[in-house]
């Protein structure tokens, strides 16, 4: 087992290969002691809260980082979110005390149940310190290293959360510090507390997805065609529109949703906000009903047009994601290929969802097109939006994007 010294830093892969790495602490003498874990980001802040791992909040979203008894720590280093640049582990009293009345101690870095590293350490080293950095995780030119801190702080676990620009309990009526990066949940629980359930488990799969600093424009193209009339009667419409908000608020700063409605011709309705969304469908261009869509059957190619004309106007190299939902019934198939092939060239991913229909005949097949400059698009179909749960929902509608943004970007086409 290597034998690490304090202050010693090496890279993470000289002592385990694996991205799933355990932490624990062994320490001995009277004093009783709180562990914690602070993920923060590049400016060393805890800019969410959510990503303080301790015996008050275990585990940090998409369970990265996870407190999996009193002692030890579990990491799943490949899906902490790019956000995250460095995650300090910290012991500090419960109770009364000094780290001079420590034991001989330890911490061990290992994988599956294996010690691999170990670096001790005792009271002798500290004076009337009350807390203490012992080692932190942070990367470095894309990986991760490991600093074998045991640094002493002379208050206890409230001072470590102010030193790294957290708030605690008794702070709560003070202002908090400014930090550079605000959660979902908290941009959407100032404006729709209503929203707030559906921003949480958007996060996890912005997290998951590693989507957390993209910054992008977010379109909605709803089939207004008569067969869709009782989806909108239903209310299934306007739940799409609440659980694509989120996405929005997140990518965008301006949390603005573009949307559109078509039937046989194309209309581009108001931008969806956090101030206007709850009865958008009932309430835009005087409600879905009066929308001037001409005669209600499908036809998608003009929407598809006025869409990338739109976005193409703007002459940004900012990357668009659009939701556009049908249930199916598709017109003039070659036009649609032509019009996706094209604008594979341009800043825009199409997420296609088939919504309670049937024959959606080009738009399953669009993902598979060929001549491309990169693969702009997927689909996936739903009897009912209640058929899967919102977690699952979000990590379907991020599923491709990902990959999406690594192409476009190898190409040039998005900044």
């Amino acid at each position: 087992m290597l034998e690490l010294i304090r202050g010693q830093r090496l890279p993470l892969s000289s002592i385990t290969p694996s991205s799933s790495v355990e932490v624990a602490f062994d320490t001995q003498g009277p004093l009783a002691l709180d562990l914690a874990c602070f993920g923060l980001d590049a400016q060393g802040k805890l800019s969410d809260d959510r990503y303080m791992v301790f015996f008050n909040q275990p585990e940090s979203p998409c369970q990265s980082v996870r407190l999996v008894n009193p002692t030890t720590f579990g990491l799943s280093l490949a899906e902490v979110p790019p956000s995250i640049d460095k995650l300090v582990f910290t012991a500090a009293i419960d109770g009364q005390g000094t780290l001079r009345q420590l034991g001989a101690s330890r911490f061990r870095i290992g994988d599956a149940g294996l010690s691999r590293a170990a670096c001790a350490f005792a009271g002798e080293t500290f004076a009337q310190e009350r807390a203490i950095m012992l080692v932190e995780f942070y990367r470095k030119d894309g990986v991760w290293r490991l600093n074998a801190v045991l640094q002493g702080f002379n208050e206890g676990l409230d001072a470590l959360v102010r030193h790294f620009g957290g708030v605690v309990a008794e702070d709560a009526a003070a202002p908090a510090p400014a930090v550079g990066h605000v959660s979902l949940e908290k941009k959407v629980a100032a404006a729709a507390p209503q929203l707030v359930s559906l921003a949480k488990k958007a996060q996890v799969s912005l997290e998951k997805a590693r989507l957390t600093d993209v910054h992008a424009r977010v379109g909605l193209i709803l089939d207004g065609s008569g067969s869709m009339h009782n989806q909108y009667k239903r209310g299934r419409v306007q739940e799409v529109v609440n659980r694509l908000l989120p996405l929005a608020v997140h990518f965008d700063n301006d949390g603005q949703l573009d949307c559109w409605a078509f039937g046989d011709l194309p209309q581009q309705l108001g931008s969806v906000n956090l101030q206007n969304f709850h009865d958008f469908i009932d309430t835009d261009h005087g409600g879905w009903r009066k929308w001037e869509l001409g005669s209600r059957i499908n036809t998608e190619y003009r929407v598809i047009e006025q869409a990338i004309e739109f976005y193409r106007r703007s002459r940004s190299s900012t990357p668009v994601y659009i939701l556009f939902v049908s249930d199916g019934g598709i017109y003039d198939s070659r036009r649609i290929i032509k019009l996706i092939s094209e604008a594979a060239k341009l800043p825009i991913f199409w997420q296609f969802v088939g919504l309670a229909g049937s024959n959606y005949g080009i738009l399953e097949k669009l993902d598979d097109m060929s001549n491309r400059e990169v693969d702009n698009c997927n689909f996936f179909a739903l009897d009912d939006l209640h058929d899967l749960d919102e977690e699952t929902l979000y990590d379907r509608l991020m599923e491709e994007f990902p990959g999406w943004l690594r192409a476009a970007k190898a190409k040039g086409i998005v900044a």
